[in-house]
């Protein structure tokens, strides 16, 4: 992919005798949606914690925004931003003040009250700024861990199965924003999911299946090239004849 800002060659990982990932390649362009599809277990969120620096791939490369995370890691990692399945919000400290960490750590100095402004109000926070995110609920702390994700204006975004526990309305809400951040900002999006709904408007699925990429194609190549009328179907298909 000529314009990858996210590009995953040959990446495997194993823990002891545990192959999680084999030989996993994808690409993510500026803009664009990709849609990492997979049931549990199926070795997603390893791959998150390889592209987010947690750890290093056995084999293969990762480059982020042109950068290799593992020969230059400091400006790999800072064209990221993460939102993880399980939240990471300090409760004890107020909206604001997660915010100001976050920006701290990736020494944004003056420019950082700036930004805390202007994803707070993109993000319907604004009035919220001074509570603890205790306070909070489920689906505003998700918007609170997007705002801080985009904090420092990272041209890719991970999104490690972000709508677990959320209510079927904030679940929707936040999907329609990540997917307006892609038509509007021109951030690219990897979006982990067990769940194919969340798939259906991605502008590619990659399937991932026992550490294993299937197939990566539009939701409609990949319901032709399995004969099925909907993506669910074609899911089941792929992941069906693999097991």
């Amino acid at each position: 992919m000529v314009d990858a800002v996210l590009a995953v060659e040959a990446v495997s990982k194993s823990y002891g005798p545990r192959r999680a990932l084999e030989r996993v390649s994808l690409g993510v362009g500026r803009g664009e949606f990709v849609a990492l599809l997979g049931p549990n277990g199926a070795g997603k969120t390893t791959l998150f914690q390889l592209l987010s620096g947690l750890f290093n791939a056995d084999a293969g490369s990762i480059r982020i925004n042109g950068h290799d995370i593992r020969r230059d890691p400091i400006p790999a990692l800072a064209g990221i931003g993460v939102v993880f399945q399980q939240p990471t919000l300090d409760l004890d400290l107020t909206v604001q003040a997660n915010l100001r960490f976050h920006a701290r750590l990736h020494g944004m100095g003056r420019r950082a009250g700036a930004r805390i402004h202007e994803e707070l109000a993109r993000l319907g926070l604004s009035e919220r700024r001074d509570d603890l995110a205790r306070s909070l609920s489920g689906g505003n702390r998700r918007r609170l861990e997007l705002a801080r994700a985009l904090l420092h204006d990272p041209p890719v975004l991970l999104m490690d199965e972000a709508t677990v526990g959320l209510d079927p309305a904030s679940r929707r809400q936040l999907l329609d924003y990540v997917h307006e951040l892609c038509r509007r900002r021109g951030v690219g999006v990897l979006w982990a999911t067990h769940l194919v709904d969340e798939a259906e408007a991605a502008r590619r699925v990659v399937v991932l299946h026992e550490g294993k990429v299937l197939a990566s194609a539009s939701p409609g190549e990949l319901r032709a090239r399995t004969g099925q009328d909907s993506l669910a179907g074609a899911f089941l298909a792929l992941t069906g004849a693999a097991a």
